[in-house]
This record gives C-alpha cells, structure tokens and sequence, in this order.
C-alpha cells in the first residue's frame, strides 16, 4: 500500500477537560498518513483518481476547529473516522494529534496521541462523524 503524508496541519481550537481551555483554546497539530494505492493516479497523472490533499487538510481544520472534546484521542479519532468516510479512496489512515500547550506543570515540548484505523477498525461507539456545516 502507497501512503501520502501530510505533515502539520495547523488550527485553533476550544478542547480539553478544563474550563479555561475550551473557554480560551490553544493551538492543534495534526499530521496524516494515507494509504491507498497511487498507481491509477500515477499512470495517467489524473487527480480524480488519487486523495485531494487539499480537501483533506479543509477537513481536518474544520474539525480542529469544531465542536470541542474533551480528549485528544476522542478528537483524533474523530479526525479519523471523517477522513476514511469522507474519501473512499483512503483505506487506512494514521493520525498524529499533537497538543503543544497542554496544561501539565512540567518542561516538556507537548502531547500527542497516534492512531491508526480503517473503516474496520473504526471506534464501534463514536457517533457519527460532524458534517462539514456543522464544524465550519
């Protein structure tokens, strides 16, 4: 399987346990890894028939930037599960989530969660995935 990276997708968002950091919200970081096959794409240099990475980074900052969770796995799983349902093309995706500023009294350089689904491995008890309008 061929994978695509996407590296540092970049968005403010509203999530956390405490009050302050869904009040105020901090920086997110998301980096992908798609994996399909690019071999139609390649041969006859066609985007229809490979992932829009762009349309996939909107995808993403929309979520960021969505209704707020409380945990990074539940966000990042999220991230996940609109990516494998939003473009059939992807047939597992790797999600690294990172939160920079998470409020921990430590030195540390941030948090993050990585996970890997496909549509099998999706979390069985994950409501639906937010539609676009309601996370812009």
């Amino acid at each position: 399987m061929d994978k695509i990276r996407i590296v540092g997708i970049k968005a403010y968002g509203h999530h956390g346990i405490l009050p302050e950091e869904t009040r105020l919200g901090q920086p997110f970081k998301v980096t992908l890894e798609l994996a399909l096959d690019t071999r139609p794409a390649a041969i006859s240099d066609d985007l229809v028939l490979t992932v829009n990475y762009a349309a996939v980074i909107q995808r993403v900052e929309a979520t960021l930037k969505g209704p707020p969770q409380h945990l990074i796995e539940t966000l990042a799983e999220r991230i996940a599960q609109n990516i494998l349902l939003e473009f059939p093309i992807v047939h597992a995706v790797t999600v690294e989530l990172q939160k920079p500023f998470a409020p921990v009294a430590a030195n540390f350089e941030g948090i993050s969660v990585l996970i890997t689904r496909t549509r099998e491995t999706l979390a069985p008890g994950l409501p639906p995935a937010d539609t676009k309008e309601n996370s812009q």
